[in-house]
């Protein structure tokens, strides 16, 4: 709690009580401080965080239009540049400027096709299995959740083999608001202006290559940032989403009943922790572009909001019954709304969908190796997830060699994917972890 009573988020052991405490004292727009006592507006409200995404000739995505940007309170080395500090991207764009970047990646990210995805994730999967699968324990954190986005997102980029996992750590640095969140960003920066480069001598069937042909004329600068953008939202999303639909399969007999018992499929799953436990919590930002009004509280020119996704999701009169199922629902904002929607939602989807059903095929017997209570967290002021999940599980006889990946450049998706082995029917079949299921209630 700073001296003017307010609170700064970085401070926030526990978010979801802090969002609760706020709503109660300023109902659904309160009054926080951000890095360096920045202040800004925290949206709670449902129905608030709608407008703001909808509206945006009220909250422009122009982060230049922040006061504390003109007033020059932003130092250089803030960790809220990586994500405030505007950039030639879609997400700081309105209008037809928007329009016409934000084309390019929807058109990039079109070439994707589900089918394709799944060879990769189900590839990956299986190379980051046999790295630990030996040993009889691994923290599907650290050693799954974390790596498995980055390697698939990276070679969708047009990234060789070896690049993606180099980027894991610095990439989840950058959005932490961390003292070396700058540095980070930098670090991911040069590799994609690298890839940039190497792209226009030898394009391929990636999202790199796309956007440099792209009709839409982009320039390097805004290539390079759309791939940043797309490689930070790929990973940080989809590893949060792993993280927390394994540790619900873990610990929620509720959850585990309704999966094995055939009430719930897993993508209707990933819904219902997109309502619960949204990968992103805090979305900054919007920046008013005039005097108005939201939520009961005065809104000023220039003055920033944060989309409070987490805190929304929850809003007693948009969810007035947090018990009842929510799975198959997806009008919850973990994806955001408006002409700023995740345009890759259906990516980071299909990574935790194929990920988590193939990791539990191939160790289907599991369980947690420490108690339930013993389990920690990882918060930041923008996001929330386990912070390990060890477990342990009886080490499966191999029946075939292991399936390497060709190093060098990235191969075209449809030719990446042929290259890699079906699943074998002994180890693919989902019924095999769905009726191990029943043995954890």
């Amino acid at each position: 709690m700073s001296p003017s009573g307010l609170v700064r988020l970085p401070e926030a052991e526990d978010p979801a009580k802090l969002y609760e405490q706020l709503r109660e004292q300023y109902g659904p727009v309160a009054p926080v401080l951000l890095h360096g006592d920045l202040p800004a507006w925290l949206v709670l409200g449902y129905q608030e965080n709608l407008d703001a995404m909808r509206t945006p000739s009220l909250y422009s995505r122009d982060s230049r239009r922040w006061h504390a940007f003109q007033e020059g309170k932003v130092p250089a080395d803030s960790p809220l540049l990586p994500v405030a500090g505007w950039q030639p991207l879609c997400v700081f764009a309105d209008g037809d400027e928007h329009a016409r970047l934000r084309g390019a990646v929807v058109d990039g990210l079109a070439q994707f096709n589900r089918r394709g995805m799944r060879r990769y994730v189900t590839h990956y999967t299986r190379e980051l299995v046999q790295q630990f699968a030996a040993k009889g324990k691994a923290d599907l954190v650290r050693d799954y959740a974390e790596p498995l986005p980055m390697l698939v997102a990276s070679r969708l980029l047009g990234m060789t083999p070896d690049e993606g996992p180099a980027l894991v750590e610095p990439t989840l640095d950058l959005v932490r608001g961390s003292e070396t969140a700058a540095a980070s960003n930098g670090v991911v920066t040069t590799v994609l202006q690298d890839l940039v480069q190497r792209k226009k001598t030898k394009p391929g069937a990636d999202l790199a290559s796309r956007l440099i042909a792209h009709e839409s004329g982009l320039s390097d600068a805004e290539i390079v940032e759309h791939l940043r953008l797309v490689l930070i939202a790929a990973h940080q999303g989809t590893v949060n989403l792993i993280a927390h639909t394994l540790r619900l399969i873990f610990t929620d007999s509720r959850f585990r009943g309704k999966l094995s018992g055939g009430y719930m499929t897993l993508p209707d799953a990933l819904d219902q922790v997109m309502w619960d436990n949204p990968s992103i919590n805090i979305v900054p930002g919007r920046w008013a572009t005039g005097d108005t009004m939201l939520g009961g509280q005065q809104i000023k020119a220039g003055d920033m909001l944060l989309l409070g996704i987490a805190a929304a999701n929850v809003d007693p009169r948009q969810r007035p019954d947090l018990s009842l199922p929510m799975h198959g629902n997806r009008s919850h904002l973990a994806l955001s709304s408006g002409p700023h929607e995740c345009p890759g939602g259906d990516i980071g989807r299909a990574i935790a969908d194929t990920g988590i059903e193939e990791l539990m095929a191939l160790l289907p017997d599991m369980r947690l190796a420490i108690p339930e209570h013993e389990l920690g967290t990882t918060s930041d002021w923008m996001a929330r997830r386990p912070s390990a999940l060890p477990v342990t599980f009886t080490p499966p006889r191999s029946k075939s060699p292991r399936a390497t990946v060709a190093t060098g450049s990235a191969q075209p998706l449809p030719d990446a994917a042929a290259s890699v082995p079906e699943p074998q029917p002994s180890a693919a079949k989902p019924a095999r972890w769905w009726r191990s299921l029943f043995s954890r209630r």
